[in-house]
């Protein structure tokens, strides 16, 4: 858990140190979340999601990570999630996982595009855990 967020950290951070990083979970998985609310590591219990990549809880290793580098975690509702995925596939014509959507879904929020400062945003889309059989609609 948090592979992936701490890993962007640590890149992003070693090519542009001033950049804002901001994290993205689904309101049922919200780890993330309550750990930067709590300062210490919580775990993950019963997560709900259709975010299966993000149901795990953050690692030992990964926590300090986030910790330190993530400025604001941003939580998403499953019907923001779905609607993210069906964006990207109308206007990019890429199908993307729901954890994908996530980082989607993030930045199309209110609570996001409040922020102050932000000029660039980059999203990392991936799509390796999509079963195209269960897609949400």
């Amino acid at each position: 858990g948090g592979v992936m967020l701490s890993g962007c950290c640590i890149a992003a951070k070693g090519a542009q140190p001033d950049i804002r990083i901001f994290a993205a979970e689904p309101l049922g998985a919200d780890d993330v979340a309550r750990s930067m609310k709590e300062g210490k590591l919580v775990p993950q219990t019963d997560p709900r999601t259709i975010a299966d990549g993000l149901l795990t809880s953050m690692g030992d290793m990964t926590w300090p990570i986030i910790r330190d580098h993530v400025e604001e975690v941003v939580t998403v509702t499953e019907e923001e999630i779905v609607s993210a995925m069906k964006l990207v596939f109308t206007r990019m014509k890429l199908v993307i996982e729901p954890s994908a959507a996530v980082g989607v879904a993030a930045v199309l929020s209110e609570k996001f595009r409040k922020i102050e400062g932000i000029q660039r945003v980059g999203i990392v889309l991936c799509g390796g855990n999509v079963d195209i059989q269960k897609l949400p609609w």
